[in-house]
């Protein structure tokens, strides 16, 4: 039987800021509790860390077996991502060559309900776990959490570049500054010296901040192709977009594109260009959400820059059974691909619930 540690009280982190974690999504803080001071016992556990235990590569290097059962711990399973990463993480389990059944534990956005769920997971003995973090830190003490228990883990929407981020297997994350990327240089693409409108997301927050990072350095290739003449932000909401476009267009003469962070702003800014009598300018969008697609339908949105979680939560499944039952060693980090879709290519577009499409791309 396997020995369950129990890492102290909301997992050494202390008090800090994490990041909802959708493409386009916003974030919301989560504070923490410092963890009390080891204990004579904790300070001894490198001394039983090794007792029973296997590495992750003796996990994997067992026999093929006739069925196997993973476990899945969400962040918060009412997050539209996170629930679609879930279930396309089933989907791929439901195709699997052996039975894998699923076991998914929603951590309700709680540092302490993903140790219980990380518990609970151990205690079951899982063949392997995939977690959902709601920060890397609080990752990685989640990986810890299964490395002491000898369970192989994978980790899903965080690259987990941080200095000690323990023994996973691979992690699948979706990369903002690819998207901003993309999506000035599809403006770029499609007319030349295009004046664009940035309305972003949320200043400060790390999301944001990574799209910057790819419009800026698209900007900087792409020289006079493309200009941004003004960003303003709409902190991922609808009415904040509608105001802030609206102030906008009253203050300038002439534009070509809108570029929306997120699809719930991409609404504001229609509404806002319908009002103007301008709803013939553009707009491309980012992440690929149902909305988005039907905005894309709707003719609301001439363009969107999708990164379907579908395709996440497969991979993410892909990683852990190539590891687990295969004895293969995944990429350590694969990033969420950008597919951009027009209006009048429909047929490129993987919808975040199209979970066979997903697994087709993953598994082409």
């Amino acid at each position: 039987m396997k020995k369950v540690k129990r890492l102290t009280a909301v997992l050494m982190i202390g008090a800090m800021t994490l990041a909802l974690v959708a493409c386009g999504g916003k974030q919301e803080a989560v504070s923490t509790t410092a963890a009390p001071a080891p204990t004579q016992a904790e300070s001894a556990k490198e001394e039983t860390k090794a007792e029973g235990k296997e590495t992750q590569a003796e996990a994997a290097d067992t026999e093929k077996k006739d069925s196997y059962t993973f476990g899945y711990i969400a962040y918060d399973m009412t997050d539209i991502w996170n629930e679609y990463a879930s279930k396309a993480f089933e989907y791929a389990a439901s195709q699997a060559d052996v039975e894998v059944k699923t076991i998914v534990l929603d951590s309700k956005n709680s540092l302490e309900e993903s140790v219980t769920a990380m518990e609970s997971l151990i205690q079951q003995e899982v063949d392997g776990i995939s977690i959902f973090p709601i920060s890397t830190e609080q990752g990685a003490q989640l990986v810890k959490m299964a490395n002491e228990a000898g369970i192989p883990v994978t980790v899903e929407n965080f690259a987990m570049d941080i200095e000690d981020p323990g023994d996973y297997i691979a992690s699948v994350a979706c990369e903002y500054d690819q998207i901003g990327y993309a999506a000035i240089k599809y403006i770029a693409e499609n007319k030349p010296g295009a004046k664009v409108f940035f309305c972003a997301g949320q200043q400060g927050a790390g999301v944001y901040e990574k799209y910057q990072e790819g419009v800026d350095r698209a900007l900087a290739e792409l020289g006079d192709q493309v200009e941004v003449v003004a960003t303003l932000h709409g902190d991922w909401l609808t009415d904040k977009a509608y105001n802030v476009t609206t102030d906008f267009i009253s203050s300038v003469e002439d534009f070509d594109y809108i570029f929306a962070n997120n699809d719930m702003m991409a609404q504001g800014c229609f509404q806002a260009l319908k009002d103007a009598g301008m709803d013939d300018i553009p707009i491309v969008s980012t992440g690929g959400s149902p909305d988005g697609y039907q905005m894309l339908v709707d003719g609301i949105e001439a363009a969107n820059m999708t990164a379907s979680v579908s395709i996440q939560g497969v991979q993410t499944f892909k990683n852990l059974y190539d590891s687990v039952v295969e004895g293969k060693t995944p990429e350590k980090f694969v990033s969420l691909p950008v597919i951009p879709v027009s209006a009048d290519k429909l047929d490129e577009f993987i919808a975040w619930d199209n979970y066979e499409a997903a697994y087709n791309f993953v598994y082409k």
